[in-house]
């Protein structure tokens, strides 16, 4: 699992890292619309909170990503990018892999300091028209509220996945390269300290 604030890499470094080894990067964005598109059960159920305004329930979207944990090409590891966001969260997702006979080997927390996540976020343009335009939730005190939301919600996470001897710290700043070879290197060593099972999450 990759851990991490916005703009610190996880979307780019999720895709580079699940090519390596080979596993599908699983993002909670491409569950929903998967389950919204296909009208699932599960998806209509979400789409009903989702058209309401209101926050989709944990039970649902630990259950979606369950769902596609079982899925056959997640048989032989996974990558799973910006899930859990919360604590409630992880011990879902803890006990749904329990329940799936798998365990996650490692989190890979990338770590970036707030002034260059705030450079690199306020620094996205978007093509707009012709035109390129900055997008209004990458204006910088839009990024340092989300970044707060960030400390608040989900950066708790870092200490529960430390307690459960599961974290590793990347340092994120760099060539898009040297940090996958990083974030690689840390994933080895920590697959090397468990025997759990062969999944890459």
């Amino acid at each position: 699992m990759l851990l991490g604030p916005p703009g610190a890499g996880k979307g780019t470094q999720a895709q580079v890292i699940a090519g390596q080894l080979g596993v599908p990067a699983i993002s909670t964005g491409d569950i929903f619309r998967a389950n919204v598109s296909g009208e699932t059960e599960l998806g209509l159920q979400a789409k009903s909170y989702m058209d309401a305004g209101d926050l989709v329930p944990d039970e649902i979207t630990v259950a979606m990503v369950k769902t596609r944990l079982a899925e056959t090409d997640a048989k032989g590891g996974f990558l799973l990018d910006g899930f859990p966001r919360t604590i409630a969260q992880a011990e879902q997702l803890k006990e749904s892999l329990h329940e799936l006979g798998d365990a996650l080997d490692c989190v890979l927390e990338l770590v970036v300091d707030e002034d260059e996540l705030v450079r690199r976020l306020s620094g996205r343009r978007t093509l707009v028209d012709g035109q390129w335009v900055q997008r209004s939730d990458d204006e910088p005190e839009t990024v340092r509220h989300r970044l707060q939301v960030y400390r608040e919600q989900t950066a708790p996470l870092s200490g529960w996945y430390e307690a459960e001897g599961l974290l590793s710290r990347i340092d994120a700043i760099g060539a898009v390269e040297e940090v996958t070879q990083r974030a690689l290197d840390a994933l080895e060593a920590c697959r090397g300290t468990r025997s759990d099972g062969p999944g890459a999450g």
